[in-house]
């Protein structure tokens, strides 16, 4: 199967609720991108691995495909603002939901910023919601 194919799998599992099968595709298709020295679209397919993993309570599984992929996009002067912006999300709720309300409100603020610069005003806002959640709650 092409890494095409798998990941229209992918979504098409994760829009019917199949969160398990949907993240074994992205997986697949990660380890295609790892072979291939595809570092963008590596670390696409491990933050929509991570995103699945948070969503299912995961934790322990969310995180290092949310680091890499950070990691990754960090790396590369080319990587899109939204991309970047869209995985710090996910590291800010990984974070929330470990309990690390500084972190979290740090990675909020850079993703607010990202999305910011690039027009995505629901992103804006739910940055602005989920810091002010944060500091009050400290």
């Amino acid at each position: 199967m092409e890494v095409t194919e798998i990941l229209n799998r992918a979504k098409q599992l994760r829009r019917q609720g199949q969160l398990t099968e949907a993240a074994r595709c992205y997986s697949d298709a990660a380890k295609v991108y790892r072979q291939a020295n595809d570092e963008p679209r590596l670390a696409h397919a491990l933050r929509h691995v991570g995103d699945i993993e948070l969503e299912q309570g995961r934790l322990a599984e969310a995180e290092p495909n949310y680091r890499v992929a950070l990691a990754i996009y960090r790396s590369l002067p080319q990587a899109v603002p939204l991309d970047l912006a869209n995985c710090l999300r996910g590291c800010a709720l990984l974070q929330e939901a470990l309990a690390c309300p500084e972190a979290a409100a740090k990675l909020w603020r850079e993703a607010g910023a990202l999305y910011q610069s690039v027009g995505v005003e629901a992103g804006v806002a739910e940055s602005k919601v989920r810091i002010l959640n944060l500091e009050g709650n400290c």
